[in-house]
């Protein structure tokens, strides 16, 4: 299932003016928001029950869309490849501390699924991208879950499909490449 235009719009308007929602990714949902919008994000956080210093991952359809957020190493560059991964990279100067956790490193990732690139694009901006569960419980692979699982905290759900991945994205250190969450949690 393509999201239509008129969702995207929708959509992207909501998550300028501060909305919160949720979107497949390439496993699993993601409960997404504006990345500079402290208030989206807080809610986000309160909604997971998640704990304020572990940051979030911001998600985008070109490493262009990342540029305000990143203190891009010397030569680095992200790809989309065949399989997700997330790179913990030196974040700008002057993010939300609910984004970064309060640390100087971000955690980003250029996404290579078309409902998250079209959504990216809709909204101009790249996303908050966090699992779509409560702290503690498995991640929503299917909108009924969220449903049931966020009621109404949730403005909006993109109408997509999942990718072809299990699980959450692999994330890896840029500055050494080591892995700190394998593929699939």
């Amino acid at each position: 299932m393509k999201p239509s235009p008129i969702a995207l719009r929708r959509i992207g308007a909501l998550i300028q003016a501060g909305g919160i929602g949720a979107y497949p990714t390439e496993g699993v949902y993601g409960l997404g928001c504006d990345p500079l919008n402290e208030q989206a994000i807080a809610r986000v956080i309160a909604l997971k029950g998640r704990a304020d210093d572990k940051g979030l991952i911001v998600i985008a359809a070109s490493q262009r869309q990342l540029d305000p957020f990143v203190a891009w190493p010397e030569g680095f560059t992200l790809q989309a490849g065949p399989r997700p991964v997330t790179w913990v990279v030196p974040a700008a100067e002057g993010l939300p501390p609910l984004l970064t956790g309060g640390r100087e490193t971000i955690a980003v990732r250029v996404t290579n699924h078309p409902p998250v690139i079209a959504l990216c694009n809709a909204a101009g901006m790249p996303l908050v991208s966090t699992s779509a569960n409560r702290s503690g419980r498995p991640a929503c692979r299917y909108d009924w879950q969220i449903r049931k699982q966020f009621r109404h905290g949730v403005e909006w759900i993109l109408p997509a499909k999942l990718g072809n991945q299990r699980g959450p994205s692999e994330i890896r250190e840029a500055a050494t490449g080591r892995v700190l969450r394998p593929a699939g949690g």
